[in-house]
């Protein structure tokens, strides 16, 4: 069963040599953790779904990031990040079948 965790707005996007694009962003609401998984979401429509491949504030890597504050996000292997994007953290909870 997936759990959302945390969403995301994407505000800007930065272009950085040998690392790819990076996607400046404001958590709404929730909270992001590095290991989470991540949906990309661009007018509706899922368009990538992966890991993050860093996660920074202020040029500084942190763990997670709390709701109302600005981060960096950086999306394993995939660089057509666009403005206005909406970006999902998930995880995945196992829950034991009920007869």
């Amino acid at each position: 069963k997936e759990e959302i965790t945390a969403t995301i707005e994407v505000r800007d996007v930065f272009k950085v040599p040998k690392i790819g694009n990076i996607a400046g962003c404001m958590v709404q609401d929730g909270k992001i953790v590095r290991n989470n998984r991540v949906r990309l979401v661009r007018d509706g429509i899922q368009v990538f779904e992966g890991g993050i491949s860093s996660l920074k504030r202020f040029k500084e890597d942190v763990r997670e990031v709390e709701s109302g504050f600005e981060c960096g996000i950086g999306l394993e292997g995939f660089n057509d990040i666009k403005v206005a994007d909406t970006i999902e953290a998930f995880k995945i909870v196992e829950t034991k079948r009920k007869l």
